[in-house]
């Protein structure tokens, strides 16, 4: 494939992005949640886990204990109990509730809404950060995982799996209005179409747009 401009690039972009929008029209966030903190302590949770099965953990849970308040006196066994079927329990577990600490300690009881503040939390790293910032607050915000980062490089935009490089490379090709869309998008693509290790290049939209589409050399 010969060298693209950036302006080329951004074209290509543009044609992926309306074409997954007609494909997936309902396309958004799969967690469950009422708050921002609720989001958090989900994104947290679904680390090498599956959005259904935190949806099915959650869903009693957050009826149970709601705010960072509740979360924060709960004993750590308690909530090692409450999400264990999710995976990796002893760290998230220790995550959220130091995480849940720090929203009542630092910040009254708020979740803060900058990136700045947000990484700061404990279990908080700039992926679930922008899940929060661009599914709640409203601000634009490019979430970056294993789907992104798959297709991504497929559809050669990128060529790295360094998330912040990732991130700041796709910022300068998608509208930015479109930033907080663009994940959940790719999501529903690698779910259904694009998927690892056997994509179905035959049955997918953009595949007019994706260099690595099987066939080509």
């Amino acid at each position: 494939m010969p060298i693209e401009s950036l302006t080329k690039k951004k074209i290509r972009m543009e044609n992926v992005v309306s074409k997954l929008k007609q494909q997936y029209p309902d396309s958004k966030c799969s967690l469950r949640y009422a708050s921002s903190f609720q989001l958090l302590t989900a994104t947290i949770l679904s680390a090498q886990c599956t959005d259904e099965r935190v949806n099915k953990v959650t869903k009693g849970m957050f009826a149970r204990y709601s705010t960072p308040g509740d979360f924060a006196n709960l004993p750590l066994e308690t909530i090692k109990k409450e999400i264990y079927s999710t995976g990796f329990y002893n760290n998230k577990a220790k995550s959220i509730k130091a995480m849940a600490e720090m929203v009542v300690n630092s910040h009254s009881g708020n979740v803060p809404n900058t990136l700045d503040e947000m990484v700061k939390l404990p279990g908080v790293g700039r992926k679930t950060a922008n899940v929060v910032l661009g599914n709640i607050q409203g601000i634009p915000s490019i979430v970056v995982d294993t789907h992104v980062t798959r297709i991504t490089n497929l559809l050669k935009f990128v060529k790295t799996k360094n998330a912040v490089k990732i991130e700041s490379e796709l910022s300068k090709l998608i509208n930015k209005n479109d930033w907080t869309l663009f994940a959940h998008l790719l999501i529903d693509h690698g779910r259904a179409v694009c998927i690892a290790n056997r994509p179905q290049c035959n049955n997918c939209v953009i595949a007019e747009f994706c260099p690595s589409k099987l066939g080509d050399t």
